[in-house]
């Protein structure tokens, strides 16, 4: 169980900040329709279109996009395409806009309104690329909004996220949508009201961040490459109400108008198993912690739910210990991967080991024939086409999966499967693209999920009808974090073999990386605001709650809020030690995440003007949660603190997660 680390790795106004209370509901940005559909205007370049909110502004010659809401702000939504793209052809219009093209560019475009959003479409003749929309212009624009992990909320002034890429910072720094974001999207807040940007054609789009007079500004690019297959390139934009999570509100009503938000409870229905997710806290164990005994002690603490995971090395759950777990109530599997292959006779995981000529024959191939290299440079990365055209008469994949789970487990995590990090291949006989790659991807994990209780890393949402839980996509990763990773001596390594150091050994992080990843008054739930009532999401598996000391309650108070699971490293030693604290938080956790696990978040908003305290709802009221991230008292709930109220309480559930530590 190795991380796959990648090769490479102002003033905010205080009206939004103390009254952006938000019914992330379809209707409230109006993108469930779109009432006055007609055509719009067209006077020369300027070609007006209805959006919900307001109505949308394009300019034909530039690519310039404005719009005036229905309250009368006049915002900037992207200035002209950086770069120019030539004189434009002559516009033509639609029944639901216009078109034109512009030839120097071998580009054609169409602009519609479409659910309330306004959509531009490119298609490209010829290998080339754009940048835009051009983001954060308006001198209004008070904060941007990242999908990074969970999400991030970021004031345009602020000092710290100003700073160089290589400072910690995002000025300079190119972010790939693709591969480096768990949603397709950025937002910027403008006072009363913001812009949520959404770009489905990810693949070979990137966002580039720059640092102008103070303020992050935010420029898209995307590459037109026919042997990439992204010649097409798709951008929506939907006028909110400035709230921190409407971007994240937008692209779920888009991806459920498309037919493409996953459901939890769909998932209960077609595989009960997955209803043992709702109320379990994630745990990898290790010695003692995976056997029988090791269960037992877990259940007699009063942990009535767990999801447990193993990697493949030496000595996985036995049968005996999967029954027990079982028994219990928790879901137990393996961790595999289909993505790694490595010589059989000097392979270092049996992950890595396939039958035959599956390596090096499976390898993916760069254009020069030369195999793209494994995880940490062992091995290559193995072709999701190969396997996926050898299936039906070799079974490796049902095989694999088949040994996996004799031991009785109900549950797997299949590595890097859901990530965003796809290959384009040139091997021989299973020529893919990257969209090709994330295809295939998905056709095995929806095979899988059909009858195991299905997980992946860092599930981008484009797997989220797949899987059923995720581990990475609650962890804001900065790239620093990767730095520290391979710092054995810091981090830990793979030694002692029953309690890696990697996963057991507590580290103190810089403070640019605890800033940038766990600094509340930064974070937002985008990511559960999308996809909290189709899967579940933690953080990356080799961040347990317990390796990173400095910031426990932070992350505590983070879950309750979020109603996302902790997740654990557990051998002997650690249940012992940690096992009552474990016990008490998923105590509390329990009957929260039963009862709102599969409602999606429908508020989220800061209480306080230093955003110390936040409030999140879960269905129409059905769970209330305010978490304190200060230290200070406010409305009663003490510093440190987090109160959740479920429907039919009287009075909120308390917890305080830093008096449980011993």
């Amino acid at each position: 169980m190795t991380p796959n680390l990648p090769k490479t790795t102002g003033r905010r106004r205080t009206t939004r900040v103390l009254a952006a209370s938000l019914a992330l509901s379809a209707t409230t940005f109006g993108v469930a329709g779109c009432d006055r559909a007609a055509a719009g205007t067209l006077e020369g370049s300027r070609l007006e279109l209805p959006v919900a909110g307001g109505t949308a502004v394009v300019d034909t010659a530039s690519l310039a996009v404005s719009a005036h809401t229905d309250d009368g702000q006049q915002l900037v939504l992207s200035a002209a395409a950086d770069g120019g793209l030539g004189a434009p052809g002559p516009v033509t219009r639609t029944a639901d806009g216009a078109r034109w093209s512009y030839p120097a560019k071998g580009l054609k475009v169409t602009a519609s309104s479409e659910h309330g959003r306004l959509r531009i479409k490119m298609r490209a003749d010829r290998d080339g690329a754009v940048n835009w929309p051009v983001t954060g212009t308006d001198r209004a624009a008070s904060a941007v909004q990242l999908p990074r992990g969970e999400g991030l909320d970021i004031p345009v002034r602020d000092g710290f996220w100003n700073r160089s890429a290589e400072k910690g910072g995002l000025a300079g720094g190119t972010v790939d949508v693709g591969s480096e974001l768990a949603l397709p999207l950025w937002g910027y807040s403008m006072g009363r009201a913001g812009v949520s940007y959404l770009a489905p054609t990810d693949t070979g789009t990137s966002l580039r961040f720059a640092s102008t007079g103070g303020r992050l500004r935010a420029t898209a690019a995307h590459a037109f490459d026919a042997g990439e297959d992204t010649r097409d390139y798709d951008v929506s934009f939907s006028l909110t109400d400035g709230n921190p999570v409407a971007p994240a509100a937008d692209y779920r009503s888009y991806l459920s108008q498309h037919g493409q938000l996953g459901s939890l409870r769909k998932k209960i229905r077609k595989n009960p198993a997955n209803a043992k997710l709702l109320g379990a806290f994630h745990a990898y164990v290790w010695g003692d912690a995976r056997t029988a005994s090791g269960v037992e002690k877990l259940k007699q603490l009063g942990v009535d739910r767990m999801w447990l995971g193993y990697d493949s090395g030496p000595g996985p759950m036995n049968a005996q210990a999967v029954r027990a777990a079982k028994k219990a109530g928790y879901l137990v599997g393996p961790y595999d991967t289909f993505a790694n292959g490595q010589d059989p006779k000097s392979a270092d995981s049996p992950t890595s080991v396939w039958p035959g000529r599956v390596y090096p024959d499976f390898c993916v191939r760069k254009a020069d024939g030369t195999p793209e290299t494994g995880f940490g440079n062992r091995g290559c990365y193995l072709s999701s086409r190969a396997f996926e055209k050898a299936e039906p008469t070799k079974h490796y994949l049902a095989d694999r999966t088949r040994t996996m789970v004799a031991n009785g487990a109900d549950s797997y995590f299949l590595d890097v499967d859901a990530t965003g990090e796809l290959f384009r291949d040139h091997g021989k006989g299973h020529q893919m693209t990257k969209a090709g790659d994330r295809a295939m991807r998905l056709a095995r994990m929806q095979r899988l999920s059909k009858n195991l209780v299905l997980g992946s890393e860092a599930a981008q949402a484009w797997a989220n009808k797949a899987v059923a839980y995720n581990h990475g996509s609650g962890t804001p990763v900065a790239d620093g974090l990767w730095k520290l990773e391979r710092d054995k001596k810091t981090w830990g390594g793979y030694m002692p073999e029953k309690a890696p150091g990697a996963f057991f050994k507590p580290v103190k992080l810089s403070a640019e990386l605890a800033t940038a990843m766990y600094d509340p008054k930064y974070r937002v739930p985008l990511y559960e605001t999308a996809l909290h009532s189709s899967l579940v999401n933690a953080e990356r598996w080799e961040l347990s709650y317990e390796k990173l000391p400095a910031q426990k309650t932070t992350r505590a108070l983070l879950a309750m809020l979020y109603n996302t699971p902790l997740n654990y490293v557990l051998d002997g030693p650690t249940i012992a030690k940690n096992g009552p604290e474990l016990a008490a938080l998923q105590k509390y956790f329990s009957p929260l995440h039963r009862a709102a696990g599969t409602e999606k978040m429908t508020s989220f908003r800061w209480l306080t003007g230093d955003r110390t305290v936040q409030r999140t709802v879960f269905g129409n009221g059905k769970l209330t949660v305010t978490a304190n991230f200060g230290s200070k008292p406010q409305a009663g709930l003490p510093g440190g603190c987090v109160d959740a109220k479920l429907s039919g309480d009287k009075q909120p559930r308390r917890l305080c997660p830093a008096q449980l530590s011993g």
